[in-house]
């Protein structure tokens, strides 16, 4: 009885199984159906895209906004003025032109081009503001620490700004002198007769710079400060006796590099008369030699060539000279220029420039013409000087 009862129980559970997979089977999609749903979305989606990107697009621009608005007036609410000076307009100072060196006491600060200019300019957008009434404001130019420089060269506070304004030694007169204001026209203002009282050897860096600050106030208007770059500051003294470079005719000998004012180079060169840069290069082309005993030994071969050199980037004029050696014969003249240096010659009414001569009509001037040259032209140009 038992053995009848499991053998059925067997069998059901057989057919209990059997129907569980066919109903698992029956309920798995085919292949086929796979794949024609996936083309079925794959349209549906290409269909959408241009319909759905823009709207969703447009939604989340407007939520975007709307928080932003929301931040914004929640700042405003907490922060109250601290938010409009983020909203200032800011402008700047600019020096439009470089301080022309050298810079002596006493003497007035020019810019390279011409007189020193000053700029109102906006920071965004770089142009000069020659509107509105901050284009007509007052400036204030002051005397920087040469070494004063913000994090990125461009970049400082006005409490760093004003901590670097050098003021004079004590017991000195005011470190500037001649108007140190100025008003801007148009956006542009022109630094007047100003000068320094004191050299720059003193400060920390041996340097100074000019400053530019804005004396007036603009509601709603920040405004940077202006600085050139570091320049040296020398006594006036120092320029009664500096070189000319280049050296005009008419300067003192002493102009020239190597020799010192009333030294003994200069003494010599008195005693022969010898002046000016002009002679100075007359007796050079004229008696090279002879010019170089007067400075005699104690001008060692570098100085020679040093002062020599000087002495050749004189500009001079175009004037030349015709000189002929005789009166019969064929006429062969020798043209010189302001200073007896040989042109050329001018054999048969042709002239010949010196760099195509012959080496043997060079030789001809040298040794040929070259006392009567000396003792008549000579004394031909100082006669016309």
């Amino acid at each position: 009885m038992s053995m009848k009862r499991q053998s059925q129980d067997d069998s059901k559970s057989t057919l209990d199984a059997g129907s569980s997979e066919d109903k698992r089977r029956r309920s798995l999609p085919s292949f086929s159906s796979v794949i024609t749903e996936v083309m079925n979305m794959s349209k549906v989606q290409h269909f959408m895209e241009p319909v759905l990107e823009p709207l969703i697009r447009k939604v989340v621009k407007e939520e975007v906004e709307l928080a932003l608005r929301k931040y914004m007036t929640t700042i405003k609410r907490n922060c109250g003025k601290d938010v409009f000076a983020c909203e200032l307009r800011s402008l700047k100072l600019k020096f439009l032109d470089l301080i022309s060196p050298p810079v002596f006491t006493g003497t007035r600060i020019e810019g390279e081009e011409s007189s020193l200019k000053v700029a109102l300019v906006d920071v965004l957008t770089g142009e000069v503001v020659c509107s509105g009434p901050e284009s007509c404001a007052k400036v204030e130019i002051v005397v920087l620490e040469g070494d004063f420089d913000g994090d990125d060269g461009d970049n400082w506070t006005a409490d760093e700004f004003k901590n670097n304004i050098v003021r004079e030694r004590e017991g000195k007169k005011p470190l500037l002198t001649g108007d140190a204001f100025l008003y801007l026209k148009e956006g542009i203002g022109w630094v007047s007769d100003i000068s320094f009282t004191d050299n720059s050897s003193w400060t920390r860096s041996r340097k100074f710079r000019l400053g530019a600050r804005l004396v007036d106030s603009f509601e709603g208007i920040s405004v940077r400060e202006a600085k050139t770059e570091s320049f040296i500051v020398r006594d006036h003294r120092g320029e009664l006796y500096k070189k000319h470079h280049p050296p005009s005719l008419s300067d003192e000998v002493w102009r020239l590099e190597k020799i010192g004012k009333d030294g003994a180079f200069h003494r010599r060169l008195s005693k022969e008369r010898v002046n000016t840069v002009k002679d100075f290069l007359t007796l050079l082309y004229l008696d090279p030699t002879r010019l170089r005993n007067v400075l005699g030994t104690g001008m060692s071969t570098k100085m020679w060539e040093v002062t020599v050199e000087h002495a050749r980037t004189c500009l001079l004029d175009k004037k030349v000279y015709l000189y002929y050696t005789s009166v019969s014969g064929p006429k062969t003249g020798v043209v010189f220029n302001i200073v007896g240096q040989v042109m050329g010659l001018f054999p048969d009414c042709q002239f010949v420039s010196a760099d195509k001569l012959s080496e043997t009509q060079k030789a001809c001037i040298h040794n040929k013409y070259e006392q009567i040259c000396f003792i008549d032209l000579f004394f031909f140009f100082i006669y016309q000087s």
